[in-house]
């Protein structure tokens, strides 16, 4: 896949992001209560990530996304730290590199908005996700920072910028 492009979503992509995060989401057996597949943000994923500091990418192969990831401001937390968010990528595009490229453009980005540290939440049976991010740099943590709402992601991992 050495053709696919990682760029800033569109408002074009909206519905294809939505249709990434859900398939995997639902392929991935995860709970629709409690994490992504129930974010208002899920349909207009580019105006939720129209504001400052706050980016949302997209990879495009062959004039289809097939996956996505985010970084904004941790909600609910006081200080310098962003998140990693709505990482996701269909089967087809896994184990390719993409998710390493993607989590370096979004931490590069993080690092030019000046935060201190990166945090992500995902869930205890995502293994080849969590390898991936500790490859990046990210290490467990014993409790959640912030509350992002996404009470059924029990695993949290931070990285410092």
């Amino acid at each position: 896949m050495k053709d696919a492009v990682i760029r800033e979503i569109t408002p074009e992509d909206n519905a294809q992001v939505a249709q990434v995060v859900r398939k995997v989401l639902e392929d991935l057996g995860v709970p629709k209560v409690g994490t992504a597949y129930a974010d208002k943000a899920l349909d207009d994923m580019y105006a939720a990530y129209d504001m400052p500091k706050a980016n949302y990418f997209v990879v495009e192969y062959d004039g289809r996304i097939i996956g996505c990831a985010g970084i904004a401001p941790l909600e609910n937390y006081d200080g310098n730290v962003c998140e990693l968010q709505k990482m996701y990528f269909l089967e087809e595009a896994r184990g390719k590199g993409l998710g390493a490229q993607m989590i370096t453009t979004c931490l590069d980005r993080a690092k030019t908005y000046g935060f201190e540290a990166c945090y992500l939440e995902t869930m205890t049976y995502m293994e080849s996700a969590q390898k991936l991010y500790q490859r990046s740099g990210f290490e467990y943590i014993d409790a959640p920072m912030g509350n992002t709402g996404h009470y059924s992601c029990p695993v949290w991992m931070l990285k410092k910028l």
